[in-house]
């Protein structure tokens, strides 16, 4: 990245109200409006990397859910994947924006899940036309947990969230990535990641997981009924949502396109931006007719 595109970096922004909690979001760029929705325990600043090249041709749009970044951390919210659709909702209403491609990660996946669950519903505010997913557990039968993970979703889950320190986040942030952020930037993240009492929410947060089994039809399901164009980039390298997550795609999603990062973990917008951003672009030159609805 050179000084010239960090300058064009939002690194500030705007807080939104939601629920009388403070949501903080980035705006930039100009053209058709797309939405960067980050993945889990990081924040909008994931986006930094592609956020010059985006920038270019699309108003861009990031936020940091509730729970994460420089958003409010509740102790006593419901931390659900519905409640982070709404607060998307929330902020598409106040940018006006009427449809928008999305580009979702992790966490962020199942968030845009439910947003296209919502669009087949009819009752979404905007419309979306297309969405790339990277890495993810867009299945959840195809998605490995951290043990680091499995600890905080357990009885013990409290505590080991209080004890965890900068060291261990980069340590588990390293065994996902090939390619990892460097010592700075890992450390803003867990910076963010620990802001206003951020760690003692992280074991709500994660409550995700277990929400991709309860609500598994409906959230593959907005997968397989898809009328608009859907798109996989996935770093193959990645033990967390990698190979697997691929394999299975293809096999639920047949004709729908796959880009698979060879060398590339589980952050391919960190690990691998220009590939990431050569993916994105190239998904969005085909006409919609190319991405047939599976049969």
């Amino acid at each position: 990245m050179t000084a010239a595109d960090a300058d064009r970096w939002p690194p500030d922004g705007r807080f939104l109200d939601f629920r009388g909690h403070r949501v903080f979001a980035r705006e930039g760029g100009a053209g058709a409006d797309l939405l960067l929705i980050h993945g889990f325990p990081t924040s909008s600043l994931d986006w930094k990397q592609v956020w010059p090249g985006l920038a270019s041709n699309h108003r861009v749009h990031a936020m940091d859910m509730l729970g994460f970044g420089r958003s409010d951390k509740p102790p006593k919210f419901d931390y659900t994947i519905a409640a982070s659709a709404d607060q998307w909702e929330a902020l598409a209403r106040d940018a006006g924006i009427g449809e928008a491609t999305v580009l979702a990660h992790d966490y962020g996946d199942t968030v845009a899940q439910e947003l296209l669950a919502r669009q087949g519903e009819g009752r979404l505010p905007f419309r979306i036309r297309a969405i790339a997913f990277l890495n993810g557990g867009l299945f959840p039968e195809a998605h490995h947990a951290l043990t680091i993970q499995k600890l905080l979703l357990g009885p013990l889950g409290p505590l080991v969230a209080r004890l965890s320190s900068q060291r261990d986040f980069a340590k588990n942030m390293r065994r996902i990535c090939v390619s990892p952020p460097d010592a700075d930037e890992l450390r803003e993240h867990w910076r963010l990641l620990a802001r206003a009492g951020g760690r003692r929410v992280v074991p709500k947060l994660l409550r995700y997981i277990p929400e991709r089994k309860a609500h598994r039809e409906r959230w593959v399901g907005a997968l397989r009924d898809a009328t608009i164009p859907l798109c996989l980039i996935d770093g193959i390298a990645d033990p967390v949502s990698g190979a697997d997550i691929v394999a299975r795609w293809r096999e639920l999603l047949p004709g729908r396109p796959v880009v698979e990062l060879d060398g590339v973990g589980h952050y391919p917008q960190i690990e691998a931006s220009g590939r990431v951003l050569e993916a994105y672009r190239t998904f969005r030159s085909v006409p919609p007719a190319a991405s047939p609805r599976p049969g």
